[in-house]
C-alpha cells in the first residue's frame, strides 16, 4: 500500500492506494487545509516592499513551475509572468495589461490556489 496526499478544490486528502489491484477501494479522509496557509505568509513581505496596482492572479490551482518575468521588467498584455503546473500541464499566467513588474509574490515550487496573487505590475 502507498500513501499519498492530494488536494482537490482546496481540500487536502490523505489517500491510501493498494498496489496489487486486488482488494478494497482506496480510502480517503479529509485533512485540515491549514498546511497551505504557511506558504502564503512569506509572500506578504515581498508584496509590501514594491507592490504594484495591477494584480496578476492564478487562473487555476497548482504549483509554481517557472517564473518568466523579473522585478523591473516591462511586460505587454498577454506576456507570460509565471508558469503554473496543474494536472501535469504547464499553464501560463499572463499580464492582464502592459506595465512593469513591481513584485513577484511566489517562488518556484510554491502551491497556489486559483485566484491567488502571484505578482503585481505598475
Amino acid at each position: 500500500m502507498k500513501n499519498y496526499t492530494i488536494t482537490v478544490n482546496g481540500n487536502v486528502y490523505d489517500v491510501t492506494v493498494e498496489e496489487n489491484g486486488a482488494g478494497a477501494a482506496p480510502a480517503a479522509r479529509p485533512v485540515a487545509a491549514a498546511p497551505a496557509a504557511p506558504k502564503a505568509a512569506p509572500a506578504a513581505p515581498k508584496a509590501a516592499a514594491g507592490a504594484g496596482s495591477i494584480q496578476v492572479k492564478a487562473g487555476a490551482a497548482g504549483k509554481v513551475f517557472k517564473i518568466e518575468a523579473s522585478v523591473g521588467q516591462s511586460v505587454q498584455a498577454g506576456d507570460p509572468v509565471v508558469i503554473i503546473e496543474a494536472m501535469k500541464m504547464e499553464i501560463p499566467v499572463v499580464a492582464p495589461e502592459a506595465g512593469t513588474v513591481a513584485s513577484i509574490d511566489v517562488a518556484v515550487g510554491d502551491a497556489v490556489e486559483a485566484g491567488a496573487v502571484l505578482a503585481t505590475l505598475n
